[in-house]
């Protein structure tokens, strides 16, 4: 394929928080093809300890075959998300696709989560992704075959997933109900709404953040198996809409068998992730296992 040409070329992408992570791995694989990537995030100046700015994410999107926008924006705004909106329209002509991809994360017992976090956590995860939906919706419904796709877990309602995090959990819950809700409302539209969530921790800065370093490089896969998962899901039709998606899982039912090339350090363990349904849990069990019967031969 001649770099830049591929089936995503000309379309529009939007995504939240990709100056960094996950968000900004997912706009390079689409960028390969040619695509607008719109790059909405907070971050214009550099961060002491988080690496990468919108800018940084631009030059390397255009590098890698795509049409950039770095667009400051603060998903808790109406009127930043609002303007957002105007300048890829008046960029590029439409949106076509929607990554809810901004997050905020404090996995707090109930004692120690002060209000603020509390508040931060649902304004940007929840009401972010409600708002960037809402305002992208009146080009969606133009676009060439559209998407939304959420970075959020499956609604396991269980318990062991709300009592360690439970503001945590809700905020995350939240963008996955945008998903139940909206894949049933957007469907006469032919817009496609999914949820995608990785299996094990993903190694980004933030996550070297949270883990205090590199000590958790080891358990943790690159953001390029969300990337490509999420290449294949903004590949299918609208009748492919209102499904709540695990890396693993979903590429492996898309015939892909080499997980090892995802691993940051093959061979060793991977740390579980949260919010994941039991198939997934002992499918990943079983993989540790395993590591962990091989290292004692």
């Amino acid at each position: 394929m001649t770099k830049g040409q591929g089936k995503f070329h000309g379309r529009t992408v939007v995504i939240s928080g990709a100056s960094r992570g996950i968000g900004k791995a997912i706009a390079l694989r689409l960028a390969k093809d040619g695509a607008n990537i719109v790059i909405a995030a907070k971050t214009a100046e550099p961060h002491p300890k988080l690496r990468g700015t919108i800018y940084t994410a631009a030059k390397e999107i255009e590098e890698a075959g795509g049409h950039a926008l770095a667009c400051i924006v603060d998903v808790r705004s109406e009127e930043s998300v609002r303007e957002c909106v105007r300048k890829t329209v008046e960029r590029f002509g439409g949106i076509d696709i929607l990554i809810n991809n901004a997050s905020a994360i404090s996995p707090t017992a109930t004692a120690d989560t002060d209000l603020k976090r509390y508040d931060l956590m649902h304004n940007i995860n929840t009401r972010g992704t409600f708002l960037m939906t809402k305002e992208c919706l009146p080009y969606l419904k133009k676009g060439k075959n559209p998407h939304v796709l959420n970075i959020s877990p499956p609604l396991e309602m269980k318990a062991k997933w709300f009592q360690a995090h439970v503001g945590y959990t809700m905020a995350k819950y939240g963008m996955s109900m945008c998903v139940l809700g909206h894949a049933e409302e957007f469907r006469p539209d032919g817009i496609a709404v999914n949820a995608l969530w990785p299996l094990t921790g993903i190694y980004t800065a933030a996550m070297e953040m949270l883990a205090g370093g590199e000590d958790a490089k080891a358990g943790c896969r690159d953001p390029a198996i969300m990337a490509d998962a999420a290449y294949k899901i903004l590949s299918k039709g609208p009748g492919f809409t209102g499904n709540f998606l695990v890396d693993e899982d979903f590429l492996r039912a898309e015939g892909e068998t080499d997980f090892e090339q995802y691993a940051c350090v093959p061979g060793t363990q991977l740390i579980t992730d949260f919010f994941l349904p039991e198939d997934s849990l002992q499918r990943l069990n079983q993989y540790n296992e395993g590591i962990a019967a091989r290292s004692k031969l």
